[in-house]
């Protein structure tokens, strides 16, 4: 099983560049972050921090987000936030140069809250705009723009993976084809979607795969979320990439359940 580890979720009482090399000695090969910066354009310095710390630990990136705004006080991207374009494509130029100097390939863009003053509709037209942009910035690398679904979040408009395929849809007759689905199965679950269908119908398409098990968000065998069967049938339908571990667990337990598996 391939997986990439999602250092800003895991890993966390280290510091950021700290977490890469932790990661590997962990046994992975693979990591993905969050936007690991403050801001949409950060110091030259703090981003060859950044990727030496990726290259001196051995680990590829595998996924990297554009900014997102304040994320701890409930920000959830800049797609469809008005006032704030230039900053995203500011964002992606940087995203773009740190996925050209990594091999990164897969970025998320989340697709942010709803506004006070301003109209859903005006959002969503100016979210395609945003995700053509952010697409064809990735596009000479080879890249791919992530969309996800995601839970806990009352204000964020895409709960489940049909709402997020809409947007794809007009992303596609707006002339780009590298937006896909991030198939989240633990946002996915706790927002009521159909799993199993989702990937019976999907998985083929899918750009990336998230997990966590459910109820708490908690490491694979601490839920009661049938996730070894959901990648199991994910990889027969088509879905080749690697599985990203975004769970919350203590480091000195992050990885215990995949110690009970392999025994």
């Amino acid at each position: 099983m391939s997986y990439t580890v999602n250092c800003s979720i895991l890993l966390t009482e280290l510091p950021l560049l700290e977490r890469p090399a932790a990661a590997k000695a962990a046994g992975f090969d693979q990591v993905e972050f969050w936007w690991p910066f403050a801001e949409a354009v950060p110091a030259t310095k703090d981003v060859d921090a950044f990727v030496g710390a990726l290259r001196d630990a051995g680990v590829q990136l595998t996924g990297l987000n554009f900014l997102a705004g304040d994320m701890p006080g409930g920000d959830r991207g800049l797609v469809s936030w008005k006032g704030r374009c230039a900053e995203f494509k500011e964002n992606v130029a940087v995203v773009a140069a740190i996925g050209e100097a990594t091999g990164c390939r897969s970025f998320n863009a989340l697709y942010g809250n709803r506004m006070d003053g301003v109209s859903p509709e005006e959002q969503d037209e100016l979210a395609v705009k945003n995700l053509v942009a952010a697409a064809q910035g990735v596009a000479r690398l080879g890249g791919t723009v992530l969309l996800e679904p995601v839970s806990g979040a009352s204000l964020y408009p895409l709960k489940t993976a049909a709402d997020a395929l809409a947007v794809i849809a007009k992303t596609q007759a707006a002339g780009v084809d590298n937006v896909k689905l991030l198939a989240d199965f633990y946002h996915l679950a706790v927002n009521g979607d159909d799993v199993p269908a989702v990937i019976q119908d999907h998985a083929k398409d899918f750009g990336h795969i998230q997990i966590a098990d459910n109820p708490g968000r908690g490491a694979p065998g601490t839920g009661t979320l049938p996730l070894g069967e959901w990648i199991t049938r994910s990889r027969e339908l088509g879905y080749a990439g690697p599985i990203g571990l975004e769970y919350k667990a203590p480091l000195e337990a992050a990885f215990a359940w995949l110690i009970r598996a392999s025994a």
